[in-house]
């Protein structure tokens, strides 16, 4: 029986060698490659890069030769290469669109492949249920050209894409403070692509970057996945502690992912980060713009954009809805509960590289370590307490969500259930101005619940009341 690809929330994954083969990876290529020339690109150039996972360099190559096969000319980065950079990548290089393989945040067994459009963001869902239409049943309809042919044809370069990014991060800015500030900042790129850039772009001052899983290691030790959240990034939160640091940086195994740890040693969760983010976007850069969200991260955005009179636009989960929403609007910023944010000025997609930078601008500019930096923000909008549970699950989604649907609470963790969004899972108002929301992960057999109150001692009833109504408890 033929292997059915499918794209999630963000791209296709699989478990490398069971689904994720040589052959499904052509597939994909091909249904992508159909997708080009059906909109008219034959002869147009595109971007591939990809991460430090296993074989994953291969896969790319293999991607390669199935575009340059359909006649569509190829940039290949020389190198494992964190997404944004690739993003990037395709507007520097005027190429219409990108193939990422990588899984991100997932488990070591896994694999993925990305597509993107011209502007370096994710492609809407319209493109991506006709790309999945476009992949053909089997790899013996698979069109591909040896690489070394392709590469004599003048069909595939190999190019290293990080002086042209470093040039335009240094137009977005102005990097000489943070050098010279004398910060010590530990950064851990979680084994993945994000390892060297906070130091290449920051040596030459006082200030000190000490790198941790900074090394190729696709089993990902000392933690369970390269995602930046706890447990996997306790070994960086006690390091920071050991050394007396000012920061802990985190990038997922891609680097499109940002996580924050305090000079405490404590975790800034995601949703903290992205309101941090926009304040300095907002107070301390004085700009101004709408701002992008998905339905399951920050109320404090609301609060800071009627603080600042700017609109708050609220989308499904994935950055596939936020991209083009924030190219329609001009956002000034955009992103997600995951800790992926992107920025206006640069590409639409999201840059745990560019996120750790403007979070160090802050800190120096301020004259604040994180801890404060909240404090900070908790005086303008009031104190927001935040989590997740996630739980795998087997079975029928349909009658797990139509159990949801059933459930009708009156109260979720002691507090009165002011309304459901049903727009992307499941998301309970709640009477504080809070919520908890119920979603299907769109890349893994998995549910998650997540909560945002502000009654920090509501939070794990919030969640444990989540549970039972998914029926996971």
């Amino acid at each position: 029986m033929t292997y059915t690809i499918r794209f999630g929330t963000d791209g296709w994954r699989a478990t490398i060698a069971e689904d994720y083969t040589f052959d499904n990876v052509r597939r994909c290529a091909q249904g992508f490659a159909s997708y080009l020339l059906q909109h008219g690109k034959q002869g147009a150039w595109v971007v591939i890069g990809y991460d430090k996972r296993f074989q994953s360099e291969n896969f790319a190559l293999a991607a390669a030769e199935v575009l340059a096969g359909n006649g569509l000319c190829v940039y290949l980065t020389d190198k494992a290469t964190p997404t944004p950079v690739i993003a990037f990548s395709v507007t520097d290089k005027k190429a219409v669109g990108a193939v990422n393989i990588t899984a991100s945040h997932n488990p070591p067994a896994d694999n993925g492949f990305k597509v993107r459009n011209e502007t370096g963001g994710a492609i809407d869902p319209q493109g991506l249920v006709e790309i999945e239409s476009l992949i053909p049943q089997s790899a013996e309809q698979v069109t591909h050209l040896a690489a070394k042919e392709a590469e004599a044809q003048g069909l595939l370069q190999y190019f290293d894409p990080a002086p042209r990014y470093i040039e335009h991060i240094q137009r977005l800015i102005d990097l000489t403070p943070i050098r010279n500030a004398g910060l010590k900042i530990v950064v851990d790129s979680m084994w993945g692509n994000g390892a060297g850039w906070f130091t290449q772009l920051l040596s030459g001052g006082k200030t000190q970057i000490i790198e941790i899983h900074n090394e190729r290691n696709p089993i990902f030790p000392e933690m369970k996945r390269p995602e930046p959240i706890p447990p996997n990034i306790n070994v960086g939160l006690k390091k920071t502690v050991e050394l007396g640091a000012d920061v802990l940086l985190i990038t997922d195994g891609d680097a499109d992912r940002v996580g924050v740890g305090s000079e405490k040693g404590e975790f800034v969760n995601q949703l903290q980060v992205y309101a941090l983010l926009a304040y300095y976007l907002l107070e301390v850069r004085g700009e101004r713009g709408p701002i992008v969200k998905t339905l399951s991260t920050t109320g404090m955005l609301e609060k800071l954009g009627k603080l600042y009179n700017v609109p708050v636009y609220e989308t499904g989960v994935g950055f596939k809805y936020v991209a083009p929403k924030m190219t329609e609007t001009n956002a000034l910023i955009g992103g997600e509960e995951s800790g992926g944010f992107a920025f206006r000025g640069n590409v639409p997609e999201r840059d745990g590289i560019l996120a750790g930078l403007y979070i160090l601008d802050m800190m120096v500019r301020l004259n604040r370590k994180p801890s404060e930096l909240i404090d900070l923000l908790y005086s303008k909008i009031g104190a927001h307490y935040y989590d997740r549970v996630d739980r795998s699950f087997s079975g029928d989604r349909r009658s797990r969500e139509q159990r949801i649907l059933d459930a009708k609470p009156q109260t979720i963790g002691g507090l009165k259930v002011t309304g459901l969004n049903t727009m992307d899972g499941f998301k309970f108002g709640l009477e504080d101005g809070g919520w908890m929301l119920i979603r299907f992960s769109g890349t893994e057999p998995m549910m998650r619940v997540y909560c945002e109150t502000t009654h920090k001692e509501r939070v794990q009833a919030i969640l444990q009341d989540g549970l039972r109504i998914a029926g996971l408890e």
